[in-house]
């Protein structure tokens, strides 16, 4: 595993993900407009796939924050929660689960609705369309936490 400045690595993987999705539509002539998911430009879906694999692993597996960071995804698929209620599910300190909500929604995996402490926090609909993905990476890290 890599040693480098993690705000560095995730711009590169965010920026990977987005001219994956950019560049087929530049190809067919499409504006930005017309940019929806890898189906609907041409895309191969494997290499959407990729990318998205990639940022899962790092976010799940790339720090000591991680494990939390998974079971926060697992509470979100099932109901929306807000950060007091995640910290009282994660036995954690509301600080340490704001600080990992950030980061998922920094990641585009997480997405909010409402604001300060009424604010509720759903999966984005990128990551329902990658649930399979995150389950799959998710049952390979799980013993190991």
């Amino acid at each position: 595993m890599t040693t480098g400045n993690p705000d560095l690595i995730l711009t590169y993987l965010l920026k990977e993900v987005s001219l994956l999705l950019v560049w087929p539509s530049l190809n067919a002539g499409c504006g930005w407009d017309h940019i929806q998911d890898g189906r609907n430009v041409g895309m191969s879906r494997s290499s959407s796939e990729i990318s998205w694999k990639r940022l899962l692993w790092y976010v799940l597996a790339g720090s000591r924050g991680g494990p939390n960071r998974g079971r926060i995804i697992n509470l979100l698929r099932r109901e929306p929660y807000n950060i007091n209620k995640l910290a009282e599910a994660l036995h954690v300190h509301y600080r340490v689960a704001e600080h990992h909500i950030r980061a998922l929604e920094k990641n585009h995996l997480v997405s909010s609705a409402g604001e300060k402490y009424g604010k509720l926090y759903f999966l984005s609909p990128e990551m329902e369309a990658h649930l399979p993905l995150f389950d799959e990476i998710w049952a390979q890290i799980r013993p190991r936490v």
